[in-house]
């Protein structure tokens, strides 16, 4: 696996590139790191690369969030 020089910290919003999605810094475990998706739900392994979220990808990430909630869907 390379390795990038980002490291993200617990709490931190980062992209998954591989995934394409914007998710919570949740830990670490081995070679991979544990996302959540903004505002909660289920967990993924994301093995790279990293990169900080930017804020297009964090207010996109919420407003998807909030038409879920408003469909009923969270």
């Amino acid at each position: 696996m390379r390795m990038s020089e980002y490291e993200p910290e617990t709490g931190d919003l980062v992209y998954d590139a591989a995934a394409h999605r914007v998710g919570v810094v949740m830990g670490r475990v081995g070679p991979c790191w544990q996302l959540r998706p903004v505002g909660g739900g289920r967990e993924w392994d994301a093995a790279g690369p990293l990169r900080a979220a930017t804020p297009s990808e964090t207010l996109s990430a919420g407003v998807a969030m909030a038409n879920a909630r408003s469909r009923g869907e969270l």
